[in-house]
């Protein structure tokens, strides 16, 4: 990468969050409905079609993080320790994740999403897709030796195990609750469950 290109790199990184941050801020002020795409842009002092190259709609701007919460979803995956097992490695990300999430300065956020029937049903939409780039990483790790129908369900749960955990008074107790059940339904997947292994002949 060019010193030029790095810095253009930059300069969009910087634009983005000035503008996930304006929004954040005047969403908690004035109240989600009360605020449009043109009122963002104003105050973040960009153009409306710089503040859409960066976001996709108004709910967008609410989950800036989207992104990167999933690259560490599938970094849980692909960059675990050689010989890790996977279980145990998505329930220390995903406790990560829950704590970012569950900390006093997110609650103001959280409570804004939840009520706001918009903002609940685009969350919806990305723990979906949350659950399909994980269950596509689970399936493309040659090491796992997966079903993609098995990788999906794995995928689904821990995505909702992240939604109760994050929902708990007590999100790591939560979290040491379900995540035996997801480790049972990941052990049944394995090919070697289903082997009956070799018939028994009898005399």
């Amino acid at each position: 990468m060019t010193v030029q290109s790095g810095r253009r790199e930059r300069k969009k990184a910087a634009t983005r969050q000035k503008i996930a941050d304006t929004a954040l801020r005047l969403f908690l002020e004035r109240g989600y409905d009360a605020v449009g795409i043109r009122d963002v842009a104003a105050e973040a002092d960009v153009a409306v079609t710089t503040l859409f190259s960066h976001f996709a709609s108004k709910e967008a701007l609410v989950f800036e993080q989207d992104e990167d919460f999933e690259q560490r979803l599938t970094r849980a995956v692909a960059g675990r320790a050689p010989h890790e097992p996977l279980i145990p490695a998505l329930r220390r990300e995903v406790l990560a994740l829950v704590r970012h999430c569950t900390a006093d300065s997110a609650a103001p956020v959280w409570r804004m999403i939840d009520a706001s029937p918009a903002l609940r049903k685009y969350e919806e939409s990305v723990r979906m897709r949350h659950a399909d780039a994980l269950a596509t990483a689970i399936a493309a790790d040659p090491g796992l030796t997966r079903s993609e129908t098995a990788a999906r369900a794995i995928a689904r749960f821990v995505i909702d195990a992240y939604s109760l955990a994050r929902e708990a008074a007590d999100p790591q107790a939560a979290l040491d609750e379900i995540f035996p059940m997801i480790e049972a339904a990941w052990q049944v997947t394995s090919p070697s469950a289903n082997d009956p292994g070799p018939a028994t002949v009898l005399d």
